[in-house]
Parts: C-alpha cells; structure tokens; sequence
C-alpha cells in the first residue's frame, strides 16, 4: 500500500511519514465483486478495512422490513475498526456497493505495531474513539427520528 494514500484517510491524518509506512506494510489488498458480502453481522471480526476504490454499504437486516442501508463508504473511508478494538462479533453487514478494492489491517499486526510505536497508538487510539463517538451520535438521532415518525 501507498503511504501517501494512507494521509488522505481520515484515521492516519495524524501520522508521519514514517508512521504512515509502517501502517502501509501491515495492509494487505482485498477485491470484492459488487454485491458480495465483505463480512456479515455477527460474523467474527479479525480485520478492519480502508476503501482504495469502488464504495461499501454498511447495512443490517431489520426483521420483517429487510435491510436498512446505514451508510454507503466511498474511497479513503474505513470501517470494520470495531473488531480492531473488541472481540465482539460484527454489529452490522459489509457489502460491495460496487466492485471494489480494500486494504485489510489485521488486528494483531496492529496491535503489535502499537505496542512497538506509542506515539502512534495514540493518535489511533484518540481518532477511533472520535469515530465512535460521531457515529453514536448519529445513531442517537436516528433513534430519536424513529421515535417521533412512529408517534404519527
């Protein structure tokens, strides 16, 4: 993986050149044909993922609806960071929106290149926990929308 690419992501931004290729060393590509499954709610999580090209819906199945798109992630998003945090199965579905390629950072070649770089796990550490923060939010107002389409 290119580190240069790896700046442009919202998780690395913090980085320096030499954090950034030790991040570049660990990726491995992934390809995904439009419409297959990247992983599946409750599915074990070993990896997160950062979109080189192509995009990502990040869905779950509602029970007697069908799936709800929670989100469609284009080129330089993450996700999947969950399961570099936790041993928690998957909370929702990753589908190829489109044919795509991916940069798959196992959880264990991260944890050991944060135990190695502290500087680095805390610039990771600080931007994941915004990450998760924003998207509680979000998932916050969703639930209070829901709450107040469904009083009607």
């Amino acid at each position: 993986m290119d580190a240069s690419f790896l700046k442009k992501v919202a998780l690395f931004e913090g980085l320096t050149q030499g954090q950034l290729a030790k991040v570049a060393s660990i990726a491995q590509p992934k390809q995904f044909e439009g419409g297959a499954f990247i992983f599946r709610e409750g599915d074990g999580g070993q990896e997160m993922y950062v979109i080189a090209e192509g995009r990502v819906r990040i869905s779950k199945n509602v029970p007697g609806i069908g799936e709800e798109a929670l989100a469609i992630l284009e080129k330089g998003q993450y996700f999947g960071e969950m399961a570099v945090i936790d041993d928690h199965p998957r909370s929702a579905d990753a589908i190829a929106h489109t044919p795509c390629t991916l940069w798959a950072i196992e959880r264990t070649k991260l944890d050991q290149l944060m135990f190695t770089d502290k500087e680095l796990a805390y610039v990771l550490l600080w931007t994941f926990v915004r990450t998760l923060s924003g998207r509680l939010r979000e998932t916050g107002d969703k639930i209070k929308a829901f709450f107040a389409i469904s009083r009607f």
